[in-house]
Parts: C-alpha cells; structure tokens; sequence
C-alpha cells in the first residue's frame, strides 16, 4: 500500500468532517452520552477493522473514544486509513 501525499491527503479530509491529519497520522475523537455506548461502538469498530485487516490506535475513557490511523508498514497515511476512516464514521453516525 503506497504513502499518500499530504496534499492528497488534505485533499480527501475536505470531505470528512472530525478527522485531522497531525503527526504523519488521521485523529479524530467521538463523544458518546456514557461508556456503555462508547464500548459499543469500539466493539462494532472492532469487527469491522479486522475485516479490513487495519487496526487503529485508539484510546477510551468513560465516554470519549479516540482514534488515530495510519499504515505502520508505509509509515504514514495510506487509503486503508482513509476506508477505515469512513467506516468509522458510518458506525457512530448509527449509534
């Protein structure tokens, strides 16, 4: 998987509301109303990163979830973030 530029990648977070590109990574945090909700939502992440094979760091407490993403073996942001990035969206907006 190729290193996206960081034009092309400032380009595609256009479209994607929350998500910011620091420190060669995509971050983004979600606030949920309590941890069970936060959990829930980690959980649903969860299965959908291991059908895509790529993992996030990510961090909770109580009921803020955050996320980075970026591809260890390409050492920056690949479009393997960037589907996982929008399928992380598509889970929260359901919760």
């Amino acid at each position: 998987m190729m290193k996206l530029t960081e034009t092309e990648i400032t380009s595609r977070l256009k479209t994607m509301d929350g998500w910011e590109y620091e420190d060669n990574a995509l971050h983004t945090s979600f606030e949920f109303e309590n941890f069970k909700d936060a959990f829930s939502a980690m959980s649903r992440i969860a299965f959908e990163a291991e059908a895509l094979n790529h993992h996030p760091d990510w961090s909770n407490v109580y009921n803020v979830v955050n996320i980075s993403l970026s591809t260890h073996d390409a050492d920056g942001v690949t479009e393997n973030d960037f589907k996982l990035a929008r399928a992380i969206d598509g889970i929260v907006e359901e919760e």
